[in-house]
């Protein structure tokens, strides 16, 4: 709060225009919006990724400089996370730092702090519930290889009830004042989806009319069993063989989950299955690097409707520059480049992307289907999150049972 009102004092002298620009309140808002996110991101995502990779990279027992900067550089420098947050004004570096933070703590073994910190991007932004099956799994998987398992889930099961208790302190005076705050969130009236988001619900619907054909109570009802049924291979694989590597695939894995099957998804969840995704980098190079590509080109319309068309063009360049530098790791990602048949559909898709974005920019839709480009976009993005979901969860589960904590030993 001290930060805001340093920031809503300053602007008249940080705004490098006239007097009478500067004293323009759309400019003022603006700045501000930009001074606060930017904020943001140092106090809370910036420390958080830079925790995680030093933790890491002790773990794996190497500390490349160059390795540690490539891998900060992938998780920072998200073209998704920048053109959301510093573009379209969300601060979802808050929340998701704050669960980057809980992963670092999960790797350091300090287990409650995890907990208070992933409660607090919980209470932030509740898509922040699109990782609880991941985090669940993990740490009752570990708490059952403890010694004394009830007393573990007790202090990890206060430690939470503390931070919401906390939190949620101002608005306890009343049943009324606690039902107000859930109703906002959960905006069950908006309907199942909204815009073309390129989840299984809103490409589904270019068949099935699930608006039309279906009730809002039945939508919520598939929309929960299709969710269920998606994250429970990966959230039991963790309960059965908890280990470092698992829960991040258990996260993406839960993530996209949410992102293709749950209620009311907008474009920018896609960012939630990103930050495992850049946690993984090291083992799945190409992994993020396609589902950052078709992430960011599932938001391609929402971008344009803001005029982002320049920083989404720059963005992309940088991304690949980056990625594509020379580090310890170049070798790893050359094994992951693919040949043959796999290369041939590749570059399919990627010329299908390029020749899209000019129809997009260029073309006028048919007065008869006038989202027909919007419908073309979320079609190949959803075929893709699909496959990158189908093969994150096979991957999950070949983890040898060996990687389990202590091989599978009972915690001290």
């Amino acid at each position: 709060m001290c930060i805001l009102y340093f920031l809503i004092f300053s602007i008249p002298t940080l705004l490098p225009f006239s007097h009478q620009e500067a004293m323009n309140p759309l400019l003022g808002r603006k700045l501000l919006m930009r001074l606060t996110v930017l904020s943001s991101d140092i106090l809370i995502f910036f420390p958080a990724a830079v925790y995680f990779v030093i933790v890491n990279y002790n773990n794996r027992g190497r500390s490349s400089k160059e390795d540690m900067a490539w891998n900060l550089a992938m998780i920072l420098l998200n073209p998704c996370l920048i053109l959301i947050d510093h573009g379209h004004f969300q601060y979802n570096c808050i929340s998701l730092g704050l669960t980057l933070g809980a992963v670092a703590a999960i790797f350091s073994k300090h287990e409650l702090v995890a907990c208070a910190l992933f409660s607090l991007a919980l209470n932030h932004k509740q898509m922040s519930l699109y990782f609880a099956p991941a985090f669940f799994g993990h740490l009752f998987g570990k708490c059952l290889k403890h010694e004394n398992p009830f007393l573990r889930v007790l202090k990890l099961g206060l430690v939470v009830l503390g931070t919401f208790l906390l939190i949620w302190w101002p608005y306890l005076y009343s049943v009324n004042s606690v039902l107000e705050v859930l109703s906002r969130l959960a905006p069950f009236e908006r309907g199942i989806y909204e815009d073309y988001v390129a989840n299984f619900w809103c490409t589904s619907s270019i068949l099935i009319k699930w608006k039309r054909l279906f009730t809002t109570q039945s939508l919520k009802l598939f929309s929960f069993v299709a969710t269920m049924l998606a994250l429970l291979p990966s959230m039991l694989q963790q309960i059965r063989a908890p280990s470092d590597k698992g829960f991040l695939y258990a996260m993406l894995n839960s993530s996209f989950s949410f992102y293709l099957f749950s209620f009311q998804v907008h474009e920018k969840s896609i960012l939630l299955p990103l930050l495992p995704a850049s946690l993984l980098v090291l083992e799945e190079p190409l992994l993020f690097k396609w589902l950052t590509y078709f992430g960011l080109f599932s938001m391609f319309p929402l971008l344009c409707r803001d005029q982002l068309i320049l920083p989404y063009i720059a963005l992309v360049v940088l991304f690949v520059l980056i990625y594509h530098s020379p580090t310890a790791k170049r070798d790893s990602r050359q094994r992951d480049i693919p040949s043959g048949w796999k290369a041939f559909v590749m570059a399919f898709l990627l010329m299908c992307t390029f020749i899209f974005h000019i129809i997009y920019l260029v073309l006028k839709p048919p007065k008869k289907y006038p989202y027909l480009f919007e419908a073309m976009i979320m079609l190949l993005c959803c075929s893709q999150f699909v496959v990158l979901v189908a093969y994150t969860n096979m991957k999950q589960w070949k983890l040898s049972t060996s990687t389990g904590i202590e091989n599978e030993k009972k915690v001290q």
